[in-house]
């Protein structure tokens, strides 16, 4: 098969994080920082390393202020819920994934929070003044997704992050789609709160992820549980990591992202990123030729990921995909991906959505050239179907 969904989880990972989840679960894989013996020591280390590996990887100050969750919808949850409350204004942008839509939504309609919601230009692209002009006296918030899943475009959140910080307001950002994609500077580029996930282009498995918050920011208890320390407290700890933490972690996951990371450090972000853009350019290209292709936001690639989401006329999204998997092995993606305002600003909303192509780091230029040949297939077959309807009628 050849794999061009590496937006929704990259696939394969490294060899290096199979071995190395699969040693370390064998060899330690318990419950970190709950007792003395070796096992979990090591599994306590890991933890440890694991958070200062990320850190840095973010130009984060404080490792303890990076705190390990599910995914990012996990971490954008605690950040919605924990900083924003009744008679609270928040601003968004129509790029976001339902990860931070349905919880913003959840505090319109029970929380009493007031939310704007700033659309992109023709590009793909919010303009920072767009959304500093929602300011208002309540601004508490804002949420920016740093790169879409959708049309791939990377959003300028040192700008954004800059006019926030002259308001007093907090940024936050959801990096799902950019940590491991792209240099991420929390303090350079002025984020209070970073929201990341582990299985895209962490190159980490499923199920693990997190945040880093910036100093000054509190957020406050949406949960509460075992932290492994200190357990005569009634009340959940208040000083990070354990603020943002419940209950065992997920260690193997852990595993799993701290060797993505590494291996992200051995390759060079920037060789990674200069292939996957190569083979991105040549996709568009090759799109680009084919009568009955319609791209979305793919004129100028650059900041952009190497994410490309298209339609063929008189095909839904749903069937372009079941082609291109039945008939020519090639996974994708189809439909709204998760992000429907973008799709309504598209206008695909109306036509189920598109299909999208993630390229990630080990795609090579034959997956690109025999996607570009199915898409091929795939629209001659729509154009005689349009030509026999026509005929028909």
């Amino acid at each position: 098969m050849i794999f061009l969904d590496n937006a929704a989880t990259s696939f394969p990972k490294p060899e290096s994080v199979y071995k190395f989840m699969d040693a370390f679960f064998r060899r330690s894989g318990v419950n970190p920082g709950r007792s003395g013996y070796d096992m979990c020591m090591e599994a306590g280390e890991l933890l440890d390393n694991t958070r200062k590996l990320l850190c840095s990887f973010f130009n984060g100050r404080d490792p303890n202020r990076l705190c390990f969750g599910y995914n990012s919808t996990d971490a954008l949850n605690l950040i919605v819920f924990g900083l924003l409350g009744r008679g609270d204004h928040a601003v968004t942008t129509n790029l976001e994934h339902n990860s931070v839509l349905r919880p913003l939504y959840h505090q319109e309609k029970y929380g009493g929070v007031e939310v704007d919601r700033v659309p992109f230009d023709r590009s793909g692209f919010v303009d920072p003044g767009d959304i500093a002009r929602r300011f208002k006296k309540n601004t508490r918030l804002v949420v920016v997704n740093h790169g879409s899943n959708v049309i791939g475009t990377v959003q300028p959140v040192r700008e954004i992050g800059r006019l926030c910080r002259e308001r007093g307001v907090l940024l936050a950002v959801d990096a799902s789609q950019t940590a491991g994609k792209l240099p991420i500077d929390v303090r350079a580029d002025n984020i209070d709160v970073l929201a990341f996930t582990g299985h895209k282009s962490l190159l980490g498995p499923t199920g693990i992820g997190g945040l880093y918050v910036g100093q000054g920011v509190s957020i406050r208890h949406t949960r509460a549980g075992g932290t492994g320390v200190r357990s005569a407290e009634h009340l959940h700890l208040e000083e990070y990591p354990y603020r943002l933490e419940y209950g065992t972690p997920n260690i193997m996951g852990v595993a799993g992202l701290s060797a993505g990371v590494k291996w992200i450090q051995d390759k060079g972000m920037d060789s990674i990123e200069a292939q996957e853009m190569g083979l991105t350019a040549e996709l568009r290209d090759g799109l680009r030729e084919i009568e009955g292709v319609v791209l979305y936001c793919q004129d100028d690639l650059k900041n952009h990921l190497s994410v490309l989401t298209f339609n063929i006329l008189g095909m839904e999204a749903g069937d372009t995909g079941t082609m291109l998997d039945v008939d020519h092995n090639i996974a994708c993606r189809t439909g709204l991906h998760c992000a429907p305002l973008v799709h309504e600003q598209l206008g695909t909303d109306k036509i189920k959505g598109s299909v999208r192509f993630g390229i990630g780091p080990f795609n090579t230029r034959e997956d690109i050239r025999a996607a570009v040949a199915a898409v091929a297939d795939v629209a001659e077959t729509a154009r005689k179907r349009r030509a026999s309807s026509r005929a028909g009628s």
